[in-house]
């Protein structure tokens, strides 16, 4: 095995070795592709074929790189990839000239070409493009990974991802909807009177959720400062500053573990609205989310592995306390206090330690016994106190908040208040935030003077939420993982850089 695989390296450098004499000799000819700055592209593939019955004779400038190539004596054909797709080119002799055939002939898998001719269909019926020029745009040194590596390292595709792009159709899919869902959300939320901002990533109180922050030094200031774990206490002092209608898509960056739904530097979008609240946040939601699906894909039902999500439907509408209910046969509003809370979870075999109160244990309930049963898009609402810093108390149960967190294939995919706009309840959350973080909370809140500042100025009766991007681009493209709907993902290096 070992003798095969040394067997293959040798043949591989011995290729790329080529490709640099070739690269060598078209310099010393002087025609160097890397010399040349541009090449006027006036159709791409996918085009082509959708309006072939206008098109038929007409001249055409395609681009791209060259994926097959069939040399046959003076006529040979290739396939050249662009943004949309593949097409088919006819290249012969006496049409481009014997020169630029000899050159052409020379060509190798991955070079990017551009190339102009007529627009017809071979005697097998393929659209092609009949080439009477093709210039070199660009050499490729390096061989396409297909040959020698397969596309089953899904560790290397992620690494190299521009590869990955090049030889797998569906992954550049996924990419190009990423995109339109972004711009879906962009423009339904223009028609609902949003406007979008921008805020700090660089902070010095890295609030609004709870997560570890990464930390860095700002050396112009000498001061140590944080990547923003969230967006939400600056678009809410946008709120107190009369902008009614709010909203941010940014990165967020949280220092945690990587895994299948999550990654330390992923896309929030946070939105603002005044004079709602969480049931306007809910409505807001199912509207969006159908609106979303309808644009990119053309249905609100969607497939996502073996099952498929009804986005048409209402949502379902459950407290913490009845989904607990329903899947442990638990009522929390049963349960007198904290002491009786933990007997629960010891007998349930839920871990919890000695900070944790009543409210913290109804929450890891739901965790462990619920989460994953929520397929279908399932609002989660009236979270207890302790977990929601920043939401406002139910009236009728200050022991809970209004705020909601959807539920979409057992993974969260957006988490909603009524914004907590007391500033004296809120100072009184924050030391309980502090005192959590002195027990051992590494994700506590910390006190923001500024931002208690901006409630006492007066922020009107809100309604607030985030969304993660990623987990929503995920449902959209039917992706098992974040990494696949992230262009870069984290990854370890290898050997202090990526190879």
């Amino acid at each position: 095995m070992a003798e095969k695989k040394n067997v293959q390296e040798q043949d591989l450098n011995q290729l790329l070795k080529v490709r640099r004499e070739k690269l060598l000799e078209l310099q010393a000819a002087k025609k160097d592709p890397f010399q040349i700055t541009k090449y006027d592209v006036t159709h791409h593939s996918q085009e082509i074929k959708d309006h072939f019955d206008t098109m038929e004779g007409q001249v055409v400038r395609i681009a791209g790189r060259v994926m097959q190539k069939r040399v046959m004596g003076k006529a040979s054909f290739c396939n050249v990839q662009d943004l949309e797709g593949n097409i088919q080119s006819y290249v012969a002799r006496d049409d481009i000239g014997e020169e630029s055939y000899k050159d052409f002939k020379k060509y190798d898998i991955g070079d990017i070409v551009g190339i102009e001719g007529k627009v017809f269909k071979t005697k097998t019926g393929e659209i092609s493009v009949h080439a009477s020029s093709v210039v070199l745009l660009t050499k490729s040194l390096q061989i396409l990974p297909e040959k020698y590596h397969g596309l089953t390292n899904t560790d290397l595709r992620y690494r190299q991802r521009y590869t990955d792009l090049i030889m797998n159709e569906e992954v550049k899919d996924t990419f190009i909807k990423r995109s339109k869902i972004i711009s879906a959300i962009r423009r339904y939320l223009d028609t609902q009177g949003f406007m979008e901002v921008e805020t700090p990533m660089l902070v010095s109180n890295a609030g609004g959720a709870a997560a570890r922050p990464f930390e860095t030094h700002y050396n112009a200031l000498d001061e140590d400062v944080k990547l923003r774990i969230s967006l939400e206490l600056y678009l809410k002092r946008l709120i107190v500053g009369g902008m009614e209608r709010v909203y941010e898509i940014g990165r967020v960056f949280r220092n945690e573990g990587v895994d299948t739904r999550h990654n330390p530097e992923f896309t929030l979008m946070e939105l603002y609205q005044a004079y709602t609240d969480y049931y306007g946040m809910m409505d807001l939601t199912e509207n969006m989310f159908r609106y979303v699906a309808k644009e990119v894909l053309g249905t609100t039902e969607v497939t996502y592995g073996d099952q498929v999500i009804d986005l048409g439907k209402p949502f379902e509408r459950l407290t913490m306390i009845d989904v607990v209910k329903k899947y442990t046969g638990v009522d929390f509003d049963e349960v007198a206090d904290t002491e009786a809370a933990k007997k629960l979870a010891d007998k349930h075999h839920v871990e919890y330690e000695s900070r944790h109160t009543k409210g913290d244990i109804l929450s890891m309930f739901f965790e462990e016994f619920c989460e994953d049963k929520l397929v279908q898009p399932t609002f989660i609402m009236d979270h207890p106190i302790e977990i929601s810093p920043l939401t406002k108390k139910k009236p009728d149960k200050p022991e809970y908040v209004e705020r909601f967190e959807l539920f979409i294939t057992g993974r969260e995919m957006a988490n909603a208040y009524s914004e907590l706009n007391d500033p004296i309840d809120q100072r009184e959350r924050f030391k309980a935030q502090e005192a959590a973080f002195a027990a051992g909370d590494e994700e506590a809140n910390h006190t923001d003077e500024d931002f208690l500042n901006a409630l006492e100025i007066g922020m009107p009766p809100t309604g607030g939420i985030g969304y993660g991007i990623d987990r929503l681009v995920m449902l959209l493209t039917n992706s098992p993982a974040i990494r696949d709907v992230l262009l870069f993902p984290t990854m370890k290096s290898l050997g202090g850089k990526d190879q």
